[in-house]
């Protein structure tokens, strides 16, 4: 016994959604001789045809990629206000922009190094950008320090001497010691005592309990990690992205 339009259901099911409810009530009424028939048919379908086992593949991950893009809309229009708003991370770029791209950051991660001139350089030849920074210290006790510096010195020294010591900390090769973030303190005209001091302050535990918090409700495990949107949603960015990459999703958001 044949069952081309089964097979074709089947194959297509495969590639496109879940097999009709007509073809599904068919397969569960066939008996094991008919069932194994349909089996070989289908076997035979795809020998013959194998490009349709990569059409379906395809079609799995780009039904996957739409479904994880939804989910990622949805966790960031829930957590918009922590997100693009939160009140203690540094901002510059155009603080009235139409747009902000938010930056979760290692100041030890090689790829957040690399993305800090073309993050730069969008938000430059944009124009229309507001720039969030938000320390996310992952891999391990040098960049835990590395960021309570940061944070210290926005807090006692405001935002352009953390743009420095930001610029800088990502431009930093050899290791971190007190000695070396103390010069880099008095190089901003700072009391380096008073940074050094605040960095173990609950003011900057703080920060890092409530960006920890926030990467984790977003399920946010690497950097450098991007959220560009308008206030209330956006899009998540996963990884280095070029500034034209950037660029192309700005285009996107604004519609």
């Amino acid at each position: 016994m044949r069952f081309p339009s089964l097979v074709a259901a089947v194959v297509i099911g495969l590639a496109t959604a879940p097999l009709s409810a007509a073809a599904q009530s068919l397969f569960d009424t066939m008996n094991e001789d008919d069932r194994s028939a349909l089996r070989a048919e289908i076997r035979a379908y795809l020998l013959d045809n194998p490009e349709v086992i990569f059409e379906a593949v395809a079609a799995f991950e780009e039904r996957n990629a739409s479904a994880q893009a939804e989910m990622e809309g949805a966790l960031v229009e829930i957590n918009a206000e922590d997100i693009f708003f939160d009140g203690h991370s540094w901002a510059g770029g155009n603080l009235d922009g139409d747009l902000i791209l938010v930056e979760f950051v290692d100041y030890r991660c090689s790829f957040c190094r690399r993305a800090f001139e073309q993050v730069m350089d969008f938000v430059g030849d944009d124009g229309n950008v507001r720039l969030v920074m938000k320390e996310f210290p992952i891999l391990g006790p040098q960049s835990e320090v590395m960021s309570r510096f940061a944070i210290s010195v926005l807090q006692l020294g405001g935002d352009d001497a953390y743009f420095t010591a930001h610029e800088r900390l990502l431009n930093w090769d050899g290791a971190i010691s007190e000695s070396t973030l103390g010069a880099f303190a008095v190089e901003l005209g700072l009391d380096a005592e008073a940074v050094m001091a605040h960095m173990s302050s609950p003011e900057v535990t703080a920060v890092l309990d409530e960006n920890r918090a926030l990467a984790q409700r977003l399920q946010i495990s690497g950097t450098p990690t991007f959220v560009m949107g308008g206030g209330r949603d956006g899009e998540l960015i996963r990884g280095l992205l070029p500034a034209a990459g950037l660029a192309d999703v700005a285009g996107e958001l604004r519609g």
